[in-house]
């Protein structure tokens, strides 16, 4: 299985960014594809997650109404659109993909069998 994230950078304070996610090398129907992110000095924590076949989705306190993930089943491909990005949104997002986890489980990293490289997306303010 690989994850590669892409579509970080810099942003000014209220901007937008989306970043992406390719996964390849079996079907994810049965996974939950997860949006993590890690500032300096911090612990990695959750963003957003989605199960793959049904799209139901799920969201840190603080990103709700303003990011959103999203899958493109045909190309593979999980979306993080961000919107209103403030200064302490700043951090490296990875992507991570987890088997049949209950939602309880979603939140922690230690839950996702695989990771992406990480995309680091500045805000400044």
């Amino acid at each position: 299985v690989q994850l590669q994230a892409s579509g970080g950078g810099l942003v000014q304070a209220g901007g937008s960014l989306r970043l992406s996610c390719a996964a390849s090398g079996r079907t994810f129907s049965d996974y939950v594809m997860g949006w993590f992110r890690q500032a300096p000095g911090k612990e990695r924590e959750f963003v957003a997650a989605i199960r793959w076949s049904a799209g139901t989705t799920y969201y840190a306190d603080s990103v709700k109404g303003r990011f959103t993930i999203s899958r493109d089943n045909a190309k593979n491909m999980v979306y993080l659109q961000m919107s209103s990005l403030k200064p302490e949104d700043t951090a490296v997002y990875y992507c991570a993909a987890a088997l049949r986890i209950i939602v309880s489980m979603m939140r922690l990293p230690s839950s996702y069998d695989y990771w992406g490289q990480g995309t680091q997306v500045t805000v400044s303010s």
